[in-house]
């Protein structure tokens, strides 16, 4: 008995990107099917090839009392801080990427069910074999059991077709860089490395001015937030010899940095793709009134009292008033136009301002033109 197939079309996407000082070209698609956009415009083009394949967060170190901050200057604040739906968020000349890592997605979802199908048949084929011989007419009928065992063959090598082609059901991620380019990006990359060392790092997650008089506090703003981790981490559905930057976020779709793009991800059907040169990043520092434990990579550049008056000296009325140190924290803001609004703290000041510099530096050199 023969064992039926079909073709079906599979196209497995890649993007490629160069960067280059006249900006960046981005091509998305296999040989067959690619789309180009850049300066220029963006163009589609179309020619698909068969394939013949056979039948077919975890949040960490909650704070559950607010934060104080103690700002040299004002700031504004916002009463929770989060980004909008990740739905809305995508730049529009990144949709051709978002396109690409959708496709993959359904490719693998597609093949893993024929690889259910294919398995399930190879099962069946093995035993029809085997109560051929029971019952003796594969033995009298060889013909019979010789066809069984070529369909057999046949299976476990679609199988094994089938099990590559999931494997390859991911969106390549070529990269291109002018040497300038890549320096300023290889010193990007060991900012955040040094970034991600920082002894404590936290995601703003809600900011709100406070009455400092009748607080009977030196502090002007409570914020709540939320220990975090970056480190390097890439997406399944990206492959590339770049790790991206990997920013956690206690509430909401984590950050993924690639070198043109940042990916917000929440899951695999919810995330957006934000070009780089739309990113809105703002660098400083708090002086944070520190009632916990200073991180060791901290400088307490003041001290404060528990309860003071409004010209800054302690408050006699209050029994026990203790001193409070204040400390110096990095501050990271991104923000977009379309949506993207989310803040970081860190420990270590230094690394914190080495990172804001580097990527703005990077961003400026390849920023869209």
């Amino acid at each position: 008995m023969a064992w039926s197939f079909h073709k079906r079309i599979k196209i497995i996407p890649g993007v490629h990107l160069n960067f280059s000082k006249s900006g960046i070209s981005t091509s998305i698609g296999v040989k067959g099917a690619s789309m180009t956009f850049g300066k220029s415009g963006t163009y589609l083009n179309t020619s698909v090839p068969l394939l013949n394949i056979s039948s077919r967060h975890k949040l960490s170190g909650l704070n559950t009392t607010p934060d104080i901050y103690d700002h040299v200057e004002q700031i504004e604040i916002s009463e929770n801080i989060f980004s909008a739906d990740v739905h809305e968020i995508t730049s529009q000349n990144m949709a051709g990427i978002k396109e690409a890592i959708l496709l993959a997605q359904q490719q693998r979802k597609e093949l893993k069910v024929d690889l259910l199908k294919i398995q399930a048949a190879l099962a069946t084929s093995k035993m029809k074999l085997i109560l051929s011989y029971v019952l003796l007419y594969g033995l009298i009928y060889k013909s019979i059991s010789k066809d069984i065992r070529l369909n057999i063959q046949a299976q476990k090598e679609v199988i094994k077709q089938t099990t590559e082609l999931i494997g390859n059901c991911f969106v390549k991620l070529d990269l291109e860089f002018d040497p300038e380019i890549r320096e300023k990006y290889d010193s990007l990359v060991k900012a955040f490395g040094n970034l991600t060392t920082s002894h404590k790092i936290w995601d703003v997650t809600n900011a709100h001015f406070q009455d400092r008089v009748a607080a009977r506090s030196s502090a002007s703003t409570i914020v709540s937030k939320r220990d975090v981790r970056f480190s390097f981490r890439s997406l399944v559905e990206i492959r590339s010899d770049f790790e991206a930057l990997y920013f956690e976020n206690a509430n909401g779709a984590d950050l993924y940095f690639y070198p043109s793009f940042i990916v917000m991800y929440a899951n695999k059907k919810d995330f957006a793709i934000i070009g780089l040169d739309e990113i809105n990043i703002q660098q400083s520092y708090v002086r944070f009134t520190e009632t916990g434990t200073v991180p060791r990579d901290s400088k307490v550049i003041d001290k404060t009292w528990a309860k003071v008056n409004k010209n800054g000296t302690p408050d006699k009325r209050f029994k026990g008033n203790y001193q409070i140190p204040i400390a110096k924290y990095g501050q990271i803001k991104l923000r977009t136009d379309t949506g993207l609004n989310e803040e970081y703290e860190f420990s270590n000041y230094e690394f914190t301002e080495a990172f804001g510099q580097t990527f703005r530096d990077y961003q400026t050199t390849v920023k869209y033109r």
